[in-house]
């Protein structure tokens, strides 16, 4: 692919700059983002929380991550963005609705209002995802991929939802834009799915390092207040087709039917906007099978408890047919949490064998983990944060710098 490029893996010093316009020389770059709801897809929200934590920590005074929202997002959703230091919020009604602008930017080639705004604001680059601003801004883009699952799994999309996704990735690659990738597993769907694209291609493996005050409750309170037993495991993926619930209710049936008792606690958003009863149909489903006291789901819950959950499960459960790289795998190596995945090609590149899997329509294999799991004799336990967790995450800033500054230079991204 020619202009394509991985990054170095880099080290916490690699945030120096090197063989880079000093920064004393040009000041920081101002890297406009769009602010994704935690409510429509909480990793995505997770992702921009965690990458400006990153780069506030590993990368000071290389990245301004100017976060722009409509008028209408809650106030309590910015804080923890506000909160990071360097980070500036923007509320505009240039980002009001989910496809504000996208008509101006198909038309004329350019979201008028949007490119206004990062103007006002100085930005020198802009990240895209999931709202594409025209070919014709004068700006460079660095456009996210999160993955193709449209490709992958195109069973789970309409036609139209599916042509709709697949020729936005097709106008941001034509118009030339530097695209960010999360995986090899994505670089390699990415090679497969559009082999004429030569656009500069950045893989930047997303590591996470929940804050201080995320990990301060008392965890024995927060398991109470749900009313869980001891020994559970968790399951805070959001309630999309793709996640594969369905499979850990049948698991679950299986092991009713020979008399082994397991709690699983689920989390998440249950908006699906492929199929909007989804989660009613998953919830009915385990009345029907009467193992409403194993599958327990607990709401959308406030991203402390999410923390103080995973770190007291006996495992984590990820069963999803398809992922662009697992924020909660990623969460669950930061504390060392056993996982039980789904035996997909991302999960093996970012556990190892450090997981225990089954395929994904195997719940038997999946009933047999989890009573194993279960039936284990090591003592319930809040974890912590593992040592060495930093190389990771500065890894991670670093190679989305690498990436901003490839954007930047017109030799690695045409704007």
């Amino acid at each position: 692919m020619r202009g394509a490029f991985l990054p170095r893996r880099a080290s916490p010093t690699m945030c120096d700059g090197s063989g880079i316009t000093p920064v004393a020389e040009r000041g920081p770059r101002r890297v406009a983002f769009t602010y994704v709801s935690r409510r429509r897809w909480a990793g995505g929200y997770n992702y921009q929380a965690n990458l400006f934590a990153a780069l506030a920590r590993h990368c000071p005074g290389r990245i301004v991550p100017v976060l722009f929202a409509g008028t209408s997002e809650p106030a309590a959703e910015l804080v923890p963005f506000s909160n990071v230091s360097g980070v500036e919020i923007v509320q505009s009604e240039a980002f009001d609705g989910r496809q504000a602008g996208l008509a101006a930017a198909l038309v004329t080639g350019i979201d008028h209002r949007a490119a206004d705004a990062f103007k006002a604001r100085r930005i020198d680059v802009v990240f895209e995802n999931a709202r594409f601003f025209g070919w014709r801004l004068p700006i460079p883009v660095l456009a996210w991929f999160p993955d193709l699952q449209h490709l992958k799994l195109p069973g789970l999309f309409s036609p139209f939802a599916r042509w709709r996704r697949d020729l936005g990735f097709r106008v941001q690659i034509a118009s030339g834009r530097s695209i960010l990738l999360s995986s090899e597993s994505a670089l390699t769907d990415f090679r497969a799915a559009y082999p004429g694209a030569s656009n500069p291609v950045v893989v930047a493996r997303f590591a996470t390092e929940p804050s201080p005050e995320l990990l301060t409750g008392d965890a024995a309170a927060v398991i109470a207040e749900y009313g869980l037993p001891s020994r559970f495991f968790y399951l805070p993926n959001q309630f999309w087709r793709h996640k594969n619930h369905s499979l850990v209710i049948e698991a679950l049936t299986i092991l009713k039917r020979r008399g082994v008792d397991v709690a699983v606690a689920a989390s998440g958003s249950t908006e699906e906007p492929r199929k909007s009863d989804y989660f009613g149909e998953l919830m009915r489903e385990v009345a029907e099978r009467g193992i409403e006291a194993n599958f327990r789901y607990l709401g959308m819950i406030p991203l402390a408890h999410v923390y103080a959950l995973l770190r007291s499960s006996m495992a984590l459960i990820n069963p999803s047919r398809f992922e662009g790289w697992s924020t909660t795998v990623e969460e669950a190596k930061s504390f060392g949490v056993p996982m039980i995945l789904s035996n997909i090609p991302v999960h093996r590149e970012q556990a190892g064998t450090g997981a225990r899997y089954f395929g994904v329509d195997e719940a038997e294999v999946l009933a047999g983990l989890l009573a194993e799991v279960s039936q284990s004799p090591e003592p319930s336990a809040v974890r912590s944060l593992l040592p060495g967790l930093d190389k990771r995450v500065a890894a991670f800033a670093a190679d989305f710098v690498t990436a901003v500054e490839k954007c930047v230079d017109p030799f690695g991204c045409p704007s």
